[in-house]
């Protein structure tokens, strides 16, 4: 077998391939064609290609590559996806399918990269003369597969009696606390407004990392999440004290993950933490849900998320180069 290679525009021939060889392998929602899509209409380039290796009908493996500088590229990864855009049989073995890779990119092709891979997912292949591997992030999740009372009386004191602090200062002040998740596709183009005025009313703005519903990370979301509310899968937290918009998170849902994508909050509130109240909210409901059984934070662990969780593992970047001499 081999690989194919397409200009990307073809990607929606194969999205059902696409779908299908993720399902039968890793499984993960930032992979599915309703995620992979809409980040290639509004986060490529357009120079990207599509690799399937094997029957195109029924690939063993398939990615979305792109170049990034004179012989080198790199699996297709905007930074609202924490995986890079590959998938892969298992029965298949990694380096043999990127050195063949390596030989059908266009150009002299010295090296590929496959970024951000989670463990969880793709076994971590071992170090050879032609292959390396290299830490990327620690990552945090969250089980739920015992009671949100147990998981809860589990967290450190601190977390609990601060938490709680807040609830009753707030109760005294009578502000009404209420938690809202957005799951309706034609409820979803507001509510990634409402976040992105949230959110570029703080530092992202200053950053130009905020999301707002004209750039194209605020069209990306929308679509994205518009697709997989379609599906049952999509979901858009939010916080509000009486009738103001305190924080607010973007999720969708796997087989059985939810996936934290993003998370903003109002930066003017000094009394209460709105994003840590609202996660204990949302919690409690995610862990009364029996086809969940965990959450992926999928960013870099911090020191707040181990105040949630001890489950962290270590996220990393595959290299097959040409030559030996070059690893």
């Amino acid at each position: 077998m081999d690989w194919t290679l397409y200009p990307i525009q073809e990607f929606h021939t194969y999205k059902e391939q696409w779908d299908q060889l993720n399902q039968q392998t890793f499984r993960a929602p930032t992979l599915d064609s309703a995620f992979i899509a809409p980040a290639l209409k509004h986060l490529s380039s357009g120079n990207e290609k599509l690799a399937l290796y094997g029957n195109p009908q029924q690939p063993a493996a398939a990615t979305i590559i792109q170049k990034d500088k004179f012989g080198t590229w790199s699996t297709f990864q905007p930074s609202q996806n924490p995986l890079g855009s590959w998938l892969q049989d298992q029965t298949t073995n990694t380096e043999e399918l990127i050195k063949k890779l390596v030989k059908k990119t266009p150009g002299l092709c010295l090296v590929i990269g496959i970024t951000q891979q989670d463990p969880e997912l793709q076994v971590r292949p071992r170090q050879t003369r032609w292959l390396n591997t290299i830490d990327y992030i620690r990552t945090a999740r969250v089980s739920t597969s015992c009671s949100f009372e147990d998981y809860w009386a589990a967290r450190g004191k601190n977390l609990r009696q601060n938490l709680r602090r807040q609830h009753n200062r707030l109760n005294k002040e009578h502000t009404e606390v209420t938690l809202k998740c957005i799951t309706i596709a034609d409820q979803v183009c507001d509510a990634v407004t409402a976040f992105g005025v949230l959110e570029s009313a703080g530092w992202k703005n200053q950053s130009g990392t905020a999301v707002n519903a004209t750039n194209a990370q605020g069209r990306f979301y929308t679509e994205m999440l518009e697709g997989f509310c379609r599906k049952n899968r999509g979901r858009i937290y939010q916080y509000w004290y009486d009738d103001k918009l305190v924080s607010s998170e973007l999720c969708i849902t796997g087989s059985d993950e939810i996936i934290i994508l993003k998370t903003t909050y109002d930066e003017t509130i000094n009394t209460s933490s709105p994003t840590m109240l609202m996660r204990k909210d949302v919690f409690e409901k995610i862990f009364s849900e029996p086809a969940l059984s965990r959450v992926e934070f999928y960013g870099s662990a911090m020191d707040w998320h181990t105040k949630w969780t001890d489950e962290i593992r270590t996220m990393y970047h595959t290299n097959i180069y040409r030559y030996r001499l070059l690893s």
